[in-house]
C-alpha cells in the first residue's frame, strides 16, 4: 500500500512539474519532469540536503561548462571536457547524485548551441521547479513515533528473553544446547528499529531530538556486551556455588527491565554483590578460581549493561530540563 500511494504521489508530482513548465513556456519542459522524480529521497532532511547539495552542483557546472563552450565551442569535444572535470569535482564533494541531473541541464546549451541570459533562466527554472515538487512530495512526511515503540519494545522483549535464558543456562551443569541464534533475532530487531529511528530523525526538519537513535544506540551497546556474557556462561567448565546466586540476579534485571526504570535498585544489588563475593574464601583449586573469576566478570559486565540504561536515562532528563 506504501508503494502504490509513493508511485502514485511521484507520477502526480512529474506531470505537474511538466505541465507547470510547459505553462511558463519553458523549453524542454519535460527536463523537469525528470528532476522531479530525481529529486525525492526517503526523508524530508535528506531531501532538503540534496536540493541544496544539487544547487551548489548546478552553479559550478554552469560556470564550467560556460568556460569550455568559450574555449572549445558547443561540440561533443567541449561537452566531454566539461563531463570530465565535473565528474571529478562530483567525485570529490561527494554530489555524486548532482552528476546525471545536471549534466542532462547542460546538453541543453550544447543542443542550443548557446549560453545566453535567456537559455540561463530556462534551465535554472526547470531545475528549480523540478526540486520544489520533488520537495512538495515529501512535506506530508512525519515521524512514525508508534511504529518505533512498537519496534523498540521488540528490541527489548529479545534482550529480556536473552536475560531470562542466562538465568535458565548458567546455573546448569550441561550447556551444549544453550545456542546464540537469539542474538540473530535481537540483531535483526535492532536493524529495524534503528532505520526507524533514523528515518524519524530526518522527518524532522526542526527538530534536534535524538531521543530514539540514543535509545537504540544504548540497546546496540547492551547487546555487544550480552553477546560477551553468553560466551563466557557457555565457556564456564566448573560450576562454583556462586552461579545460583548470580543467576537469582540476572532474574531480578530481567524483572526490572523496562524503558522507564533508571535502575538505580539494580545498580546497587549489583554492588552490594559484588562486593560479598570479594569477602568470600579464597577457592581452593585452580579450576574453582577460574570459575570464580568468570563469574566476577560476568558481574561486571551486567553492572556495564545496567550503567549504560543508567546513564541514558539520565542524559535524557538532563535534556528535558
Amino acid at each position: 500500500m506504501e508503494t502504490l500511494k509513493k508511485s502514485f504521489k511521484i507520477s502526480v508530482a512529474t506531470v505537474l512539474a511538466i505541465a507547470l513548465a510547459d505553462r511558463l513556456g519553458l523549453k524542454y519542459s519535460a527536463t523537469a519532469g525528470i528532476i522531479t522524480v530525481l529529486s525525492i529521497q526517503n526523508t524530508k532532511r535528506e531531501t532538503i540536503w540534496t536540493a541544496l547539495r544539487r544547487a551548489g552542483a548546478l552553479i559550478c557546472a554552469f560556470l564550467l561548462a560556460a568556460l569550455c563552450f568559450y574555449m572549445v565551442g558547443y561540440n561533443v569535444a567541449a561537452f566531454a571536457i566539461y563531463l570530465f572535470f565535473f565528474a571529478l569535482f562530483c567525485f570529490s564533494t561527494g554530489w555524486v547524485e548532482a552528476l546525471a541531473m545536471v549534466s542532462v541541464l547542460v546538453t541543453h546549451f550544447l543542443t542550443e548551441k548557446n549560453m545566453s541570459m535567456e537559455s540561463l533562466i530556462n534551465e535554472v527554472l526547470l531545475f528549480f521547479i523540478g526540486t520544489l515538487f520533488g520537495v512538495l512530495v515529501n512535506l506530508h512526511l512525519h515521524r512514525k513515533k508508534h511504529q518505533f515503540t512498537i519496534l523498540s519494545d521488540e528490541v527489548d522483549r529479545q534482550i529480556k528473553g536473552i536475560l531470562h535464558r542466562m538465568s535458565e543456562w548458567l546455573p546448569r551443569e550441561d550447556r551444549g544446547d544453550y545456542q546464540s541464534d537469539c542474538f540473530e533475532q535481537l540483531d535483526d530487531a535492532l536493524s529495524e528499529a534503528k532505520l526507524c529511528a533514523i528515518n524519524n530523525y530526518n522527518n524532522s526538519m526542526f527538530s534536534s531530538d535524538t531521543d530514539e537513535i540514543d535509545y537504540i544506540k544504548m540497546r546496540e551497546e547492551q547487546s555487544v556486551i550480552l553477546k560477551e556474557v553468553y560466551k563466557n556462561i557457555k565457556g564456564l567448565k566448573y560450576l562454583p556455588q556462586q552461579a545460583v546466586q548470580v543467576a537469582a540476579l540476572i532474574r531480578k534485571i530481567e524483572e526490572g527491565y523496562h524503558r522507564e526504570n533508571t535502575v538505580e535498585g539494580l545498580l546497587a544489588k549489583t554492588d552490594a554483590f559484588l562486593k560479598r563475593m570479594a569477602t568470600r574464601p579464597l577457592p581452593q583449586t585452580r579450576e574453582e578460581f577460574e570459575a570464580r573469576a568468570v563469574l566476577f566478570y560476568i558481574l561486571k559486565q551486567l553492572e556495564n549493561v545496567l550503567w549504560l540504561k543508567y546513564d541514558f536515562i539520565m542524559n535524557r532528563q538532563k535534556k528535558q530540563a
